[in-house]
């Protein structure tokens, strides 16, 4: 049995009262809701406070769960909204502060490049440079963008499975990976000269 057909058993095990089913639902998706919800939200302990929120959420709403997408991408949608609704509160309430602040040590984007080879210090620099060009252009993008890519690039979703959690479209999330990719593309450009 697949992972859609353990989901779908816990979740009508769920909408049966069974709370231990969603405790599995939990454990199997709160690093990837974590991670998802931290491409958002940069502070970890707030991160960490808006997934919980999401599966909250989740849970209150999965007795009208009717299964018509996975259950995965019915959860990330809830943690990509709820992510957003926190981004907005907190614009609110801090209107003179960057709400996303810098990225931080511990994210890193895989860069396939010849210069990870070549460990001189002005080889580090620029891959750090590089590393941070891409966190910028990515934070910079609109939010659609920056969904659609961070669910193709970092969470690995098919396309098919994007346009579920974005509730789009196919031919839309391919054109906005596009235009995210050649967005970040032209960033990176004058530091690969």
């Amino acid at each position: 049995m697949g992972d859609n057909g353990a989901d779908k058993q816990l979740v009508e095990r769920v909408q049966r009262g069974d709370k231990q089913a969603f405790d599995l639902l939990v454990l199997k998706y709160q690093h990837r809701i974590i991670k998802l919800v931290s491409r958002y939200i940069r502070d970890p302990s707030d991160a960490m406070d808006v997934a919980q929120d999401a599966f909250l959420k989740a849970y209150r709403a999965l007795p009208n769960f009717r299964g018509e997408s996975a259950f995965y991408t019915w959860l990330y949608r809830i943690a990509i909204n709820t992510a957003k609704n926190y981004l907005v509160m907190q614009s609110r309430h801090l209107l003179e502060t960057e709400v996303i602040p810098e990225s931080e040590e511990g994210e890193q984007f895989e860069l396939e490049s010849t210069l990870k080879e070549y460990s001189t210090p002005e080889n580090m620099v620029l891959t750090d440079e590089i590393q941070a060009t891409i966190v910028a252009a990515i934070d910079d993008l609109p939010d659609d963008l920056r969904t659609a890519i961070l669910l193709r690039e970092v969470e690995g979703l098919s396309y098919e499975e994007i346009a579920n959690v974005m509730g789009c479209p196919v031919g839309t999330v391919r054109s906005r990976i596009f235009r995210a990719r050649e967005s970040v593309d032209n960033r990176l450009k004058p530091l690969l000269k």
